[in-house]
């Protein structure tokens, strides 16, 4: 009983449960009212952040070859340094909803496609000039454009017109989104000085730290901007810091050594083993966010859906799950939508291992030798045991399949688009619409799978402007239908996102939509004293 009252005592404090609510479920569950009000005091007391200190993550994800450019951010170091010094319009909260940053409001015409956002007043960037609509029109120009290879092109190729109006940012759409505020919180989409199109590395944004450090898979680091216009929410210490520590096991030492305070992708078979050590906190929940199997649809012996039908048949996805992820997540369906988001379709019929089917498949496809997968420990937390299972599962099929273990620094880079068959993951997004115009789109600049589908682009279209939420979700069965049946995404299984944070380490918030919170913990946690 105490223990649920505490949980929701800690819902009061984050706002997210009135006390109204919290003193009449207590009432039911016998407290007094005297014992309840002491539970809110001492959860206030707990969660009022503490300012100061040195914050530091250990996080696998860097690379010699990041850059502060928004545009291709890739992976957790990039993503979550981006977080600590820039900012987008609107970030997604955990529950769903929107939270303004840089815009303060944002509503549409009753077709959903003009929308306009009002641009926040008295926000400084690093370089002490204040925001403008202007720089917002700048920055969502900039990604909209080819040349900026950003990987939110293919959310942004939707806008028409773009236009300041005071202080509001009219967008034009060329077809209705309903989800339009959504696509705004791509992490992608950091409002920079001028859009950023004088230089997009510089670093300089509104967030709660300022560059100090940018060695590019090494470190990196930042110090509190002083003029940081929330910075009694967020930004609580002095300084940041993120260590790339690409290495699965040396990031647990890191953590276990005190050297950091918080660690991502813990591997599902050390979990129990670190939640004996003292101090130590597993910060898991489940999301959207999967791992898979890409191969090019447009590149031999991809090019063939039969080839591609054997392999995602020859998938043991309820063994990957029990092997992989120790139960950490649940069963994928080669398409990338799961039942957190609206509108799922419930009644697609699962597939299962089958190997006789995945033969019959293969021997159609008319080829033969070897398939070669490539994979690294980058790609996801077991990864490369994953391929080796697969390769196991194939051999029942009689296929063969070769796995290649690739260096992780790099990996984004020089295999992950390059390569016709990898390991990779996707930390989901906010919306269908929003994951399959990133992934699946014949126009996104990170449809990995080079996945060309008339049908599917006009159906994607269609969905975005359907106000209908029946025939919207009937447009989004169909969508899932031909990415699982023709894309070239193999999907055993949708991954909780695990974290670890070590002792005195407090204000993390989980987030389903990736790791970190978010990427968002080294702005939002802070140290005890």
């Amino acid at each position: 009983m105490s223990q649920e009252l505490e949980y929701l005592s800690r819902y009061v404090i984050a706002g997210r449960l009135s006390r109204r609510e919290f003193l009449g479920r207590a009432t039911a569950l016998g407290v007094s009212a005297t014992f309840a009000n002491s539970l809110l005091a001492r959860a206030a007391t707990a969660q009022t952040p503490r300012k100061g200190g040195i914050l530091k993550a250990g996080l696998q994800g860097g690379a010699a070859t990041d850059a502060l450019d928004p545009a291709p951010f890739a992976s957790a170091v990039p993503i979550t340094f981006g977080k600590c010094w820039g900012e987008l319009l609107m970030e997604m909260t955990p529950e769903g909803g929107i939270e303004y940053r840089v815009a303060e409001e944002i509503g549409s015409s009753k077709d959903a496609k003009t929308w306009t956002m009002k641009i926040r007043k008295g926000i400084q960037f690093h370089n002490g000039k204040k925001v403008t609509p202007h720089d917002v029109v700048a920055t969502l120009e900039r990604h909209s454009k080819e040349e900026s290879k950003s990987g939110a092109l293919g959310i942004m190729r939707g806008i028409e017109t773009l236009r300041a109006d005071g202080r509001d940012v009219v967008i034009t759409l060329k077809e209705p989104n309903v989800d339009l505020p959504y696509l705004m919180t791509d992490f992608h989409l950091i409002i920079q000085p001028n859009g950023g199109k004088d230089d997009p590395t510089a670093g300089i944004g509104t967030g709660p730290y300022k560059v100090t450090v940018n060695e590019p898979g090494v470190r990196h680091g930042g110090e509190k901007f002083k003029d940081y216009w929330q910075g009694d929410k967020l930004g609580h210490a002095d300084q940041i810091e993120i260590i790339v520590i690409n290495d699965a096991t040396a990031r647990i030492a890191a953590l276990q050594g005190n050297q950091v305070h918080m660690i991502d992708r813990v591997e599902p078979k050390v979990v129990d083993l670190l939640k004996r050590n003292p101090g130590l906190t597993i910060q898991n929940v489940s999301g959207r966010g999967y791992y898979y199997f890409n191969m090019f649809c447009d590149t031999a012996p991809f090019d063939n859906n039969d080839l591609r039908m054997a392999l995602k048949l020859a998938v043991n996805r309820e063994e990957m799950l029990d092997k992989i992820l120790r139960g950490y997540g649940s069963v994928g369906n080669d398409f990338p939508i799961n039942a957190s988001y609206q509108l799922f379709p419930e009644d697609i019929e699962q597939r299962v291992f089958d190997p006789d089917k995945a033969k019959f498949h293969y021997q159609k496809s008319g080829h033969s030798g070897p398939i070669l997968l490539r994979t690294s420990d980058a790609a996801f937390p077991g990864a490369v045991d994953a391929a080796q299972l697969f390769q196991q599962s194939c051999a029942k099929a009689g296929i063969t399949l070769e796995v290649k273990r690739e260096p992780g620094d790099g990996y984004w880079s020089e295999v992950w688009q390059k390569q016709p068959f990898t390991t990779s993951f996707w930390s989901g997004r906010a919306t269908q619409d929003q994951i399959y115009s990133s992934t699946f789109l014949s126009t996104a600049e990170w449809n990995d799978n080079h996945f060309f589908n008339d049908k599917f682009d006009k159906l994607l279209i269609e969905a975005r402007g359907e106000l209908d939420q029946d025939k919207r979700k009937n447009l989004y069965r169909e969508m899932a239908i031909i990415v699982r049946n023709e894309g070239g995404t193999i999907a055993p299984f949708f991954n909780q996102f695990i974290d670890a944070t070590g002792p005195g380490v407090k204000g993390f918030v989980k987030h389903p939509a990736r790791d970190m919170g978010n990427a968002s913990a080294l702005v939002q946690c802070w140290l005890e004293a």
